[in-house]
């Protein structure tokens, strides 16, 4: 249940819970314009039996309505953490978002601690300030970029042209793992897929496997192109959700012409606007995807922090 005039830390979620936080979450995506939760952290709301799974509550009101929610979500590696503050609510020091995070990273020091990565989507300077204050620092950027479609004949017609299938879920599940996890390798996030991680997005109502394309040379496969589409009518948005090109393959232009696939399969959809994420870091891809012409739409930001491990009895101040 949403605590009365508190925090409550849940690591299952029940119905009345799911139900208060997807609507704080359509409440904060009404202001903002854009899905405020990430997709890992999504598909463990989801998963009733997550032992991913961290939620803490927190209400100001003393009524059901959730005032601020953060969810965190425990990699191997490090962990990811994401919060929702209802709109009518101060985003700055003065709002729930301190005391939110103070609860969390109380939660993560008494589960072991380790990496911390917050993500805060297209984040107000008033948001910002608030990770800072915690303790956290900036770590990384992730650019939405746009494109309009179709693609312009000039950029078709300088692009290279490669033959390409639909995927074969059930054949060709290992060998994209393969691929994947060599062509991320060391990415947080795209790097270590496993088959029950695949399996999942292909559980999703979205997946179609006509819309991840994949390119052979040499009897294996060298490439790949996943697209996903996020609502309908005219402001559905056709994702290049992941490029994968195999390390022995790359510096042939595939992924050039794999993007460029996809973006003419998602047009072929309907989709009028094509859209993708990429590091900030990662300058090759960024030079790639502006001959393209997509332009930047809005930035993600991370911040990290290390959490000591606690004893479970850690006193409220602050973080040693």
């Amino acid at each position: 249940m949403v605590p009365r005039d508190g925090v409550a830390v849940i690591h299952r979620v029940g119905p009345i819970e799911k139900d208060q936080i997807k609507g704080l979450a359509r409440r904060v995506a009404r202001q903002k314009g854009r899905e405020p939760l990430g997709e890992r952290l999504r598909l463990d709301l989801e998963r009733p039996g997550s032992d991913r799974f961290t939620g803490v509550l927190w209400n100001e009101h003393g009524d059901d309505t959730l005032t601020a929610y953060c969810q965190l979500h425990r990699d191997p590696a490090a962990w990811v953490i994401e919060t929702l503050i209802d709109p009518e609510q101060p985003a700055g020091p003065d709002g729930p978002g301190p005391p939110l995070l103070d609860a969390a990273i109380r939660e993560i020091r008494r589960q072991g601690g380790g990496e911390v990565s917050y993500r805060l989507p297209a984040p107000t300077a008033a948001e910002e300030s608030v990770a800072l204050q915690a303790g956290f620092t900036p770590s990384r950027e992730i650019h939405q970029l746009r494109v309009a479609l179709p693609l312009s004949e000039a950029v078709i017609d300088s692009s290279p042209r490669v033959p390409v299938r639909s995927f074969r879920p059930g054949t060709d599940d290992a060998e994209w793992l393969t691929v994947n996890n060599r062509a991320f390798a060391g990415h947080p996030e795209q790097g270590n897929w496993d088959l029950d991680l695949l399996r999942e997005r292909q559980a999703q109502p979205w997946f179609d496997p006509d819309g991840l394309l994949v390119h052979e040379e040499e009897g294996r496969m060298a490439a790949s192109c996943w697209t996903k589409v996020h609502g309908t009518g005219d402001s559905a948005l056709g994702e290049i959700y992941v490029i994968s090109v195999d390390p022995d393959f790359q510096g042939r232009g595939l992924g050039r012409a794999l993007t460029v696939a996809g973006l003419e399969h998602l047009r072929a959809q309907g989709l009028r606007t094509g859209m993708l994420y990429v590091d900030r870091s990662n300058t090759t891809a960024r030079h790639l995807y502006a001959s393209l012409g997509f332009s930047p739409d809005h930035v993600d930001r991370f911040y990290s922090i290390h959490v000591p491990r606690g004893d479970g009895l850690t006193p409220s101040g602050p973080i040693a």
